[in-house]
């Protein structure tokens, strides 16, 4: 677990997590939450019967994130309250209303379109924004990163969750640059699709919370 720091430790959340062991050890390793796909065409896909059972055999201190694609407000909800996910994230279509007055957080994945993010953060109702690297209508880019310019533009003014392309190489520049709230890997610290590579996993988090802003 994740030890006392300093008080500007970034947040990890370790995602596209598939079983009980890799998320198990991510808590070990001081992640600050565990993402879960549920969205069919993710290669790291688990169904919500495989989040269930994931979840109800992590510790009370566990916060699951359920990673979302055009999942109607209802069907998400009843996989939170099934699965006790502390936040719901979004990928797709959504529309903003439909998310509005959530009963749990809401984190809303943007990408840029030119200079701007899309969705426009402030027509939703989000605890928090990840930025993404995917393009409009598709599942999330695990093999390049984001423009670290411009989320560190949007970072000023928003609550960010930094994606896309990140490892153990470059969170240290990327944390520099961007000054997020947090960070979320997946890919970078994968042996293969879906599974975690857990010394890469603990190195990146290690990197990550201790990462200097300065």
């Amino acid at each position: 677990m994740r030890r006392a720091g300093k008080a500007s430790e970034v947040q990890v959340k370790i995602c596209g997590l598939t079983n009980l062991d890799d998320a198990r050890a991510a808590l070990d390793f001081g992640a600050d939450f565990l993402g879960f796909v549920v969205y069919e065409k993710s290669p790291r896909f688990i169904s919500g019967t495989q989040l269930r059972h994931i979840c109800e055999k992590l510790p009370g201190i566990a916060r699951s994130v359920g990673v979302f694609v055009n999942m109607p407000r209802v069907r998400a909800l009843k996989m939170a309250d099934e699965c006790g996910l502390f936040a719901v994230q979004v990928h797709g279509q959504e529309s903003p209303h439909e998310y509005m007055n959530m009963p749990r957080p809401v984190w809303r994945a943007v990408f840029f379109r030119g200079k701007s993010p899309v969705p426009r953060p402030e027509t939703w109702d989000a605890e928090r924004y990840l930025i993404d690297v995917r393009k409009e209508g598709r599942c999330a880019r695990t093999d390049i990163t984001a423009d670290w310019d411009k989320a560190a533009e949007f970072s000023l003014k928003w609550p960010t969750m930094l994606a896309g392309g990140l490892n153990a190489d470059n969170i240290t520049t990327a944390i520099r640059k961007v000054r997020p709230l947090g960070v979320d890997v997946s890919s970078g610290i994968e042996k293969e699709s879906g599974i975690k590579d857990h010394r890469k996993m603990e190195l990146f988090i290690k990197l990550a919370i201790y990462s200097p802003q300065d």
